[in-house]
């Protein structure tokens, strides 16, 4: 009784969409490691599985992170998400209640103002004609703000939008066309036969004065029906691959699932997860201080999805973790990007042979200052200083000699060239017999609590050092004077070590709130990642860092990482830059 022709291709790209995304949701995670299936297994009937539930109406459907970041650019998808979720889940209760059945066609609740005569009424129809209404006017103001901020982007406070192909364009403009479509089906079925309500009846009643109502309805709902098939048939080949994707990312990252070295189907998943909602845009300072616009993940992910030439925007990345930070989806942007760099360098144990293992002598705290360390002696001096005046047992491991942590090279994806001096390392450390491994570098840290996989607890410094007065070990006084913090990329975003550094500050100066605290940190420029840009490049972001930080108008730039001291050294030379160590010292 219920069916018309005009359904077949709305139907048809729906079974052809489910079918697909079943394949290829199956290949992907068949491809998954075992262990990382293991996690699925054991987290599918658990309380992670209810929470993904949530996470996914909160952020797939209700874009919270992108209000957070961006409210108007929130609103914007959230009416398109949320919107299309209710006009689905509130147009099959409407049909529910007039069918009196929860079995009815999928496309019934879809089509449902064509095939309800406006004369036939049921249980609150006039509520769900306004409500459908309401919706769809929700709906429409979205593809308003959508085609806004395609051509006046800045109007959401954006400097630029991700360029699209004509692929692109092409779906973009079916998604533009499917509501508007459905919104003048309805209006010209309402001034045939009656019915809707303040939006579509009304339409209807002013359509009906001067067009043939008779002669467009009819084509109108055939072309809304068609233009749902060609988006759903579109869709796994497009941006839009992100909505049925993105739900299952958040159950797999919920149930344990982690980004390995290695690219694999989970690292696909995260790729399809994007929705180029361009954010990562303007939070990378390639864009903002060098205006290298075409390496940002938004167009690296793509690349990868399109299967087209990656490398140079597999190298020309800081790895500083802004976007990932800012990233509404929460993908493992650097991870990823890490796993597409080459394993080609050639290293073997006896790369490294003509460096001598030196004696370490045993102590419950084991201090490896690392590479960068050595070449800003006055942290190490300031580190020694710290360890004498709290009485610690220490030892410092690699003072007379020793290697790299291993960190820049697994940053350009040679990982086992990084396991070779991880393991020159680990001798070292073992052979310390201490209890804690506090080292001065964040890129160290990361790399020693991530990698080595060790049995004794890691502390940067600043958490050593935080731990330390809160004990009552170290005594310090104020200094008079005004800091700010900037937070290196590995340890705040890195590693989330935030409070630590703040605490410490805050005991020894008058430390300055900046809107780059915590994980919002700014990158010095300094990156040992980025093999791409040049050192004029890497000049200018430091130089605009210090510039965003001298704003504050401190006495001291504050950080907490050689290779940052270093660089924001070099282009801060009005206002000193100091390691947090050397400030203790001070104090």
């Amino acid at each position: 009784m219920y069916y018309d022709h005009f359904v077949l291709p709305f139907t048809i790209g729906l079974v052809v969409l489910l079918g697909y995304l079943c394949v290829k949701y199956y290949k992907w995670i068949k491809s998954f490691p075992k262990e990382e299936r293991k996690k699925i297994r054991k987290g599918l009937f658990s309380l992670k599985t209810i929470r993904s539930g949530w996470e996914i109406f909160r952020e797939s459907l209700l874009h919270h992170n992108i209000f957070k970041t961006n409210p108007m650019l929130g609103y914007m998808h959230m009416t398109f998400a949320f919107g299309w979720f209710l006009l689905i889940v509130v147009g099959k209760i409407e049909s529910m209640v007039y069918h009196t059945s929860a079995f009815n066609p999928p496309y019934f609740a879809i089509f449902f103002r064509y095939f309800h005569p406006a004369k036939e009424t049921f249980p609150y129809s006039e509520f769900f004609a306004f409500l459908m209404d309401l919706i769809l006017t929700f709906l429409l103001i979205g593809i308003l703000l959508a085609v806004t901020k395609r051509f006046c982007s800045r109007i959401f406070g954006m400097k630029k939008t991700t360029k699209q192909r004509a692929y692109d364009l092409l779906i973009l403009t079916v998604l533009w066309l499917i509501f508007p479509v459905r919104f003048l089906a309805e209006s010209f079925t309402s001034g045939l036969n009656g019915g809707g309500s303040f939006l579509t009846h009304n339409a209807g009643d002013f359509f009906s004065e001067f067009l043939p109502l008779e002669s467009l309805s009819y084509p109108a709902w055939w072309l809304y029906s068609s233009l749902l098939g060609l988006f759903f048939l579109l869709l796994p080949f497009s941006r839009y691959m992100h909505i049925p994707t993105e739900m299952v990312y958040i159950f797999l990252k919920n149930w344990g699932v982690k980004q390995g070295k290695e690219y694999n189907g989970f690292s696909e998943i995260q790729v399809n997860s994007c929705s180029r909602c361009g954010i990562c845009i303007n939070t990378c300072q390639l864009n903002t201080s060098c205006n290298i616009n075409d390496t940002q993940p938004v167009y690296f992910l793509r690349r990868l999805r399109n299967r087209e030439e990656y490398a140079q925007q597999a190298e020309d990345c800081l790895m500083c973790g802004r976007c990932e930070n800012s990233c509404p989806v929460g993908i493992n942007l650097n991870a990823i990007r890490q796993s597409k760099r080459p394993d080609i360098l050639r290293v073997t144990k006896d790369t490294y042979a003509y460096v001598p293992q030196p004696e370490v002598k045993p102590a419950k705290v084991a201090y490896f200052a690392g590479c960068m360390s050595h070449l800003t002696p006055g942290i190490i001096k300031s580190m020694q200083q710290i360890f004498e005046k709290a009485k610690a047992d220490y030892t410092f491991i690699d003072e007379q000699a020793g290697v790299c942590c291993g960190r820049p090279l697994a940053l350009s994806g040679n990982w086992k060239a990084a396991q070779v001096v991880m393991d020159k390392n680990l001798q070292m450390i073992d052979a310390s017999q201490a209890d804690i491994l506090v080292t001065s570098c964040p890129i160290c840290y990361k790399t020693f609590k991530e990698d080595y996989l060790l049995n004794i607890k890691v502390m940067h410094h600043t958490e050593y050092i935080d731990m330390l007065i809160q004990e009552g070990q170290l005594k310090v006084n104020a200094l008079d004077l005004k800091t700010v913090f900037h937070n290196p990329c590995e340890l705040g975003r890195g590693c989330g070590v935030v409070d630590a550094p703040e605490s410490v500050l805050k005991q020894v100066s008058q430390k300055i709130p900046t809107a780059y605290d915590g994980k919002k940190s700014l990158c010095c420029g300094g990156s040992l990642a980025n093999t791409a840009i040049d050192s004029t490049q890497k000049t200018k972001i430091s130089s605009d860092t210090v510039k965003a930080y001298a704003a504050y108008q401190p006495d001291v730039i504050v950080s907490a990482c050689p290779l940052c001291k270093k660089t924001l050294g070099k282009t801060s030379p009005e206002i000193p830059v100091k390691d947090i160590a050397e400030l203790v010292a001070e104090a």
